[in-house]
């Protein structure tokens, strides 16, 4: 099911609308993070396509007008793949299909897509193709063109299955056994985090994209993949790391996304264990996205539905170097002060007191203010560390007065 992908980038279209739901500015973020997407999956966006509209059209996503305008760009700039923001129907990706006559995918088709690409290890490999042939299932119809099959010998004798009928069933008892399987995997890897012992468990978790595999490579000097891409990293990575003679371990999770598709988060439930399982979440956030506040949302929102949200948290503002590079100009009186111009030490005053505290502002990247990060992961694992041994922290104790 998961396929390689070409290295050369495809001709592709983006399209998105405003609606009740999502306002212009909010649209328009969504398409830059479809962009982002398409780039990554090895997609060049020529054009993007927005239409206002109160609801999506049931039959083709946009209305005849603006649909005639994408078949018009698409036909004269042999575009291959157009992309919708939104998750399509079944019945709207195959009408879709016959008018621009290319690939159409939507945003769930293209995460899948991302992932099959990313999918390094077994384990991973498996939730993805879960989660492809899920999405697949109720798109098979007007995939097929076969007339009924005829079966013959006992028993088997009348009209028999359809081509479609039989591929929906070789698809269901394909989820049944990668279903299977990933039970398998879950008992090896629970065995697994079991023979760590106790050691106090720390989980980076993020919206993708926020640096927390360049921040796992700086504190754990691993050589974890870091890209500027989204979905960089999909695979857990695990690494013990001591602090001061204080060991830990040190999880690098799959990164979170809006309007993440329901199979992938259902699929991936299972690598979010180290979540669940971590004493410690290190939040990251990526504090030069002037929209870094929504991905926060988004996060806390995955956080909740795994049941995590209520973890001890520290919330690890990354990218300062990238943030400080567009200096606000206080010389120009009559433009707009935004979020985007506030200085590092506005925004500490303003999280610190929004989380009691509990925020700090490095650059992974340049290796900025690590030490003090170093000082605060150490100071909240040993805190775990007391509570969890308190006779050997009294023995300590005890030896230090001697």
């Amino acid at each position: 099911m998961i396929e390689a992908k070409s290295l050369t980038l495809e001709n592709t279209v983006i399209v998105g609308i405003i609606n009740i739901r999502q306002d212009e500015t909010q649209s328009k973020e969504y398409l830059d993070e479809l962009a982002f997407l398409a780039y990554t999956a090895g997609g060049m966006v020529l054009k993007r396509f927005i239409q206002k509209m109160r609801i999506p059209n049931p039959k083709t996503f946009i209305g005849s007008g603006k649909m005639s305008e994408v078949e018009h760009f698409v036909s004269e700039n042999e575009v291959t793949t157009v992309v919708f923001d939104d998750e399509l129907t079944p019945a709207q990706q195959g009408n879709i299909e016959k008018i621009l006559r290319c690939k159409i995918l939507d945003r769930t088709g293209l995460i899948l897509d991302i992932f099959a690409q990313r999918a390094q290890t077994s384990y991973a490999r498996t939730q993805v193709e879960l989660a492809q042939y899920e999405y697949l299932l109720p798109r098979l119809k007007g995939l097929w063109t076969h007339l009924e099959r005829q079966r013959g010998g006992i028993g088997m004798r009348g009209p028999g299955e359809t081509e479609i009928e039989t591929d929906r069933r070789i698809v269901r008892d394909k989820i049944s056994l990668l279903k299977k399987k990933l039970i398998t995997i879950d008992k090896q890897m629970t065995i697994q985090r079991g023979n760590r012992g106790a050691l106090v468990r720390v989980a980076l978790v993020g919206y993708t994209n926020v640096g927390k595999s360049t921040l796992m490579n700086v504190i754990a000097k691993s050589d974890v993949f870091a890209e500027n891409k989204l979905f960089a990293t999909l695979d857990t990575t695990v690494r013990k790391v001591v602090i001061d003679n204080l060991p830990f371990l040190l999880s690098d999770t799959v990164g979170f996304i809006r309007k993440l598709p329901t199979q992938l988060v259902e699929s991936f439930k299972s690598t979010l264990v180290e979540v669940q399982e971590a004493d410690l979440l290190l939040h990251v956030v990526d504090i030069s996205h002037h929209n870094f506040e929504e991905q926060i949302q988004s996060v806390n929102q995955i956080l909740s539905e795994i049941k995590s949200i209520d973890k001890p948290t520290l919330m690890v503002f990354n990218k300062i170097d990238a943030y400080l590079a567009e200096p606000w100009d206080d010389s120009n009186l009559l433009a707009k002060r935004t979020s985007k111009h506030y200085s590092i030490e506005e925004w500490e005053r303003t999280w610190m007191h929004r989380v009691n505290d509990r925020a700090l502002f490095i650059s992974a990247l340049n290796k900025e203010n690590l030490d003090a990060f170093r000082k605060r992961v150490y100071a909240e694992i040993r805190k775990i560390h007391i509570a969890r041994f308190p006779y050997n922290h009294f023995l300590y104790n005890e030896n230090e007065q001697f």
